[in-house]
């Protein structure tokens, strides 16, 4: 069963990347609002959900953030990183940049050792104010499933018909270290078709473009939760280790969890 993540504030959750992860989820707590629709997404389709909610206020985000860092001052866990995800894509948002200054500056209150991530899948860094405000983050990470436009209509399934992948990796490479590749490795099907991106066909032209934006680290990782779609499987940890391999070969660091 696919879940939705509480808002403005869930957890914090112990993440396979990220370790002790303070979310916050700038999307409504009963519904996905995102740029993409991909099978493989623990929330579910954005047809799912048929709330009318819209993004937490800022205030309600300050506060509620607020409220649960002195909490975890007080009575722990200190967290590693708080983490931008949620139930969707979270620099949709119309007030994302000015959101992330606030938590920027309850960061460096409370926990000032903490880093603060982004999970995004990339589709706004064409746009000035994303683009400067992702630089801000000690964990810019942006998605980057494949480069072929067929695979991404499949699988992540851009709501922007115009969406071009060439563009984003161009504008990924214009951050160079100061971000962070993320890939899903995946197999099965979905409707009949082959969804496996595991095979050099995929992983070839992928590596290129990430050589191109030469980040700080790839992570690439595999299903973890119930998907939308029921047929999709795990890469296995061989599949994953080799793919790890490729990269690390290039003299880029990989993360890799299976």
């Amino acid at each position: 069963m696919t879940t939705l993540h509480a808002s403005p504030i869930f957890g914090p959750v112990h993440s396979r990347r990220l370790g002790v992860s303070l979310g916050i989820n700038l999307l409504p707590g009963d519904r996905k609002i995102c740029s993409f629709d991909c099978i493989y997404c623990e929330c579910g389709y954005n047809s799912d959900h048929h709330s009318h909610s819209t993004f937490s206020d800022r205030e309600e985000v300050v506060s509620a953030l607020k409220e649960k860092l002195e909490d975890m001052k007080k009575n722990g866990p200190k967290p590693d990183v708080l983490t931008f995800a949620g139930n969707g894509e979270p620099t949709l948002h119309p007030q994302f940049p000015e959101i992330l200054d606030d938590v920027i500056a309850l960061r460096d209150i409370y926990f000032p050792d903490c880093k603060i991530s982004v999970l995004s899948n990339a589709t706004q860094i064409l746009k000035p104010r994303i683009f400067e405000a992702l630089k801000k983050v000690d964990n810019n990470i942006l998605k980057l499933d494949t480069v072929s436009m067929d695979y991404i209509h499949a699988v992540d399934r851009p709501a922007d018909k115009n969406y071009d992948v060439e563009r984003i990796v161009s504008k990924m490479a214009d951050y160079g270290k100061a971000c962070i590749i993320q890939t899903m490795f995946m197999k099965g099907t979905h409707e009949g078709k082959d969804m496996s991106n595991i095979a050099d066909k995929y992983v070839a032209p992928w590596l290129e473009a990430v050589k191109r934006i030469n980040p700080a680290c790839v992570m690439i990782y595999t299903i973890d939760r119930d998907t939308p779609s029921p047929r999709l499987e795990k890469a296995t940890k061989a599949e994953l280790d080799a793919i790890a391999e490729k990269v690390r070969e290039t003299g880029m660091e990989c993360q890799v969890s299976y």
